[in-house]
């Protein structure tokens, strides 16, 4: 009877403020205002480009509070929770006083709590305003502040907040943590069963936890499922199978994907709650599969870091900077995407990419595999072994070092470096040191990223694209460099798409190549489609040789292995642009036939100077003139230096005759860029680029 004459004097008590808050509500707000603003931190989100999660951040409180949006919540669950714990909430000033009634009276008639009275706006007011001890006195507040709530939110504002601070056991608060935590998912489509035990749990979360207390909380679940039935929410058959379903036996770690990306994200935008970058979660998730099940192949202390960027926008798609973020033997904290490592045998493809563009090798061109010596450096193959005379495609895709050294002294290397930069990329080299011919071996350091930004020039035609990990700005495009001709990107491109996939990896339809840095500290591959590079690294996090690995056994796997799981549709590579040729040896020009040496190798007494192309100039652009006749104009060809015969090429392909004079005619067969290039006797080659219009 005391119990029942207290309630009672609650009830009135609450009815009665009640009703002086909503009086006297003005005067309230101003004196003692609802101290909302204590409920503002939430967990820090790292979201992809559509805005799925990747990482979120516990609060500095420790705690797992993530923002809610009921626009996207399952509709059910949110109909179970107003009929279960608020069924006038919408119509309410924030106090129900027939439920405070209700309540009291099921206490008075039965000798204990049946029900509660407290509406959603009431318990909101207690989990911004937590309190001790329950008393008449803190349910007075309560219903105060509620009353203050409802004047200063909208009803989808009170319901988004309470779903986003409600308790679910531990350290999860909201809705969102709970059905990640519980169910691994986003509260968008849950099932009637995970809908109800969502309305269950913020009440007793402690008690009702189901990896502690199965059966309380399968209890719980059974009375809000009732209660739905009751209040026409669902219909009972619906509630007997939901009643049915399994509960959850353990909690999940929320998701925790790119732990590299997120936390640099982070650090560049501390006062963010919400940081979008351009990864695509489902092509993460891939990756990171794939990483790890081949460290756990790989074993011991090896560390992994993939790279995947889409080619035309720059947008990176996924990246792990490590196989185990939390893996203190592979030192898994270090972000191995951003390091700079020797990449042994992967960028000969741009020393290959110039000798293409000055004209001075074609796919059969005939090179040597011999012993060489460059003014004391001697580069030797990686099997250590030589084949003698092989055609220039069979040299890359068999990544010979000696033919790739010759090609590099031709070209030379500083003018390697500078396509480099035009690639907006800076490799390092060893200090007190300049580029020299060891370069083309991987005598430099660059970072995966960088090695990903390079290779992106062979799906977009010869232009490198800067990549990022972040949504460009409203009217920001992508830096672009040109780093090789069409013609010529499309010719290594070529020849890559040829090199045979590891053993028993399926042929992807990708191009690719491999290398292994000096000591075998690094294993690499880069592969491509028509739109996507993935580069792939596998090494020691701290430098030490892993006697055994190479790019092709060790890296070239994983790359293809990636490639499938990152869920990416694999597009044809470009398309031959004009004036790309593949020709057999037979068609090819005499001067084509064999690569010739130049003349620091061979001392051939050549004191020509080399020949130089004086008209049209780099990067005119010309115009063409009709005859008269219907035909267009031939435009004149200069040149200096260089020995005579003289070979022209344009885009590739050579012009009929072989001339012995400087000055030759061209006519182009159509508008657009062009490629000339001249090679002399000697094997000495020049080359510019034109547009003709």
């Amino acid at each position: 009877m005391k119990k029942a004459r207290a309630a009672l004097f609650a009830a009135a008590a609450i009815t009665i403020a009640a009703a002086a808050g909503i009086w006297g509500a003005a005067r309230l707000d101003a004196a003692y205002p609802p101290p909302l603003e204590q409920a503002a931190q939430r967990s820090v989100e790292v979201v992809d480009r559509n805005g799925a999660l990747l990482r979120a951040f516990a609060t500095s409180e420790g705690r797992w509070r993530l923002d809610a949006d009921i626009a996207t919540l399952d509709r059910r669950f949110l109909d179970m929770l107003v009929a279960y714990e608020d069924k006038r909430f919408r119509s309410h000033v924030g106090v129900d006083p027939a439920a405070v009634a209700r309540a009291a009276w099921q206490l008075l008639v039965n000798g204990r709590i049946v029900s509660g009275g407290s509406t959603l706006s009431m318990q909101l007011a207690r989990l911004i305003e937590p309190r001790e001890k329950r008393s008449i006195h803190a349910k007075l507040v309560q219903a105060l502040r509620a009353i203050q709530i409802e004047r200063r939110l909208s009803k989808d504002e009170i319901l988004t907040l309470y779903l986003e601070l409600a308790p679910y056991g531990g350290n999860i608060e909201g809705v969102r943590a709970a059905s990640l935590a519980w169910f691994g998912k986003e509260p968008r489509r849950l099932t009637l069963g995970e809908a109800a035990l969502l309305v269950a749990l913020p009440q007793l979360p402690e008690l009702r936890r189901p990896d502690r207390n199965l059966e309380a909380a399968r209890a719980a679940r059974a009375r809000v499922l009732a209660r739905a039935v009751e209040a026409g929410v669902v219909v009972e058959q619906e509630a007997r199978h939901a009643a049915a379903e399994p509960l959850p036996d353990r909690r999940r770690a929320l998701p925790a994907l790119a732990p590299h990306l997120a936390d640099a994200a982070r650090r560049q935008q501390p006062d963010v709650a919400r940081i979008a970058v351009t990864v695509d979660r489902v092509v993460q998730q891939g990756l990171e599969i794939a990483a790890r099940d081949a460290a756990s192949r790989l074993g011991g202390n090896l560390s992994v870091a993939l790279v995947m960027a889409d080619a035309q926008t720059g947008e990176i798609v996924g990246e792990v900077g490590s196989a185990g973020y939390l893996d203190r033997s592979r030192r898994g904290f270090i972000d191995m995407t951003k390091v700079l490592r020797s990449p042994g045998s992967t960028l000969k493809p741009f020393i290959y990419g110039l000798a293409f563009e000055d004209g001075r090798i074609a796919q059969e061109t005939v090179i040597e595999d011999r012993p060489a010596d460059f003014a004391g450096y001697r580069p030797r193959n990686f099997d250590m072994a030589y084949q003698g005379d092989v055609s220039i495609r069979t040299a890359l895709q068999q990544s010979l070092n000696v033919p790739a050294i010759r090609l590099l002294d031709s070209v030379g290397p500083h003018r390697l470096m500078a396509r480099f930069r035009s690639g907006g990329v800076q490799p390092s080299l060893p200090p007190g040191k300049g580029a020299g011919l060891a370069i083309g071996l991987g005598g430099l350091g660059v970072s995966l990223r960088d090695l990903v930004q390079l290779y992106t020039i062979f799906p977009n035609g010869g232009r490198s694209v800067s990549l990022t990990d972040r949504p460009r700005k409203s009217g920001e495009t992508a830096l672009r460099g040109d780093v090789l001709p069409a013609v010529a990107a499309w010719q290594v491109a070529d020849v890559l798409s040829g090199v045979r996939p590891p053993p028993n990896a399926p042929d992807a339809g990708i191009a690719y190549k491999t290398g292994t840095s000096y000591g075998y500290r690094d294993a690499w591959a880069v592969g491509f489609d028509g739109r996507h590079v993935l580069g792939v690294w596998v090494g020691r996090a701290d430098g030490g040789a892993v006697p055994g690995i190479s790019g092709y056994t060790t890296a070239a796997p994983l790359l293809f292995d990636a490639f499938r799981k990152s869920g990416v549709a694999i597009l044809p590579l470009q398309r031959a642009p004009a004036g790309a040729l593949r020709q057999a040896f037979a068609d090819l020009p005499v001067t084509l036939r064999r690569f010739a040496p130049s003349a620091s190798e061979t001392a051939s007494g050549v004191t020509e100077a080399a020949p130089r192309i004086v008209f049209p100039p780099q990067g005119a652009r010309m115009e063409l003139a009709s005859t008269g006749s219907g035909e267009t104009a031939p435009l004149v060809l200069k040149l200096q230096g260089g020995r005579a015969p003289f070979r022209w090429l344009a885009n590739g392909k050579a012009l009929p005759s072989i001339e012995r004079r400087r000055v030759s005619q061209w006519r182009p067969d159509g508008a657009g860029q062009q490629t000339l290039t001249v090679i002399d006797a000697a094997g000495r080659a020049a080359s510019v680029s034109v547009f003709v219009q």
